[in-house]
């Protein structure tokens, strides 16, 4: 199996919008469901995406305005 890569944008405008809670999440989830061996997860700079904000990225796709909803669908399908 294919480990993915979650990568959540730290700039302040994004963490402000949201993805320090996104960021909280995703740890949960994946500690949760005991994915640490499937999900590397880690914080970016600034892609300079800010007015679609809050953004993460999935092995390199980018995920514009996202909320915990999205994070849920998105992460249903990686495993």
């Amino acid at each position: 199996m294919t480990k993915h890569s979650i990568k959540v944008c730290m700039g302040s405008s994004c963490f402000a919008r949201g993805n320090l809670e996104n960021l909280s999440f995703l740890e949960n989830y994946i500690k949760e469901n005991n994915l640490d061996a499937d999900i590397e997860l880690v914080g970016g700079l600034c892609q300079e995406k800010c007015s679609t904000g809050p953004n993460i990225y999935v092995d390199e796709v980018l995920h514009s305005e996202v909320n915990q909803d999205k994070l849920k669908d998105i992460l249903k399908s990686l495993v």
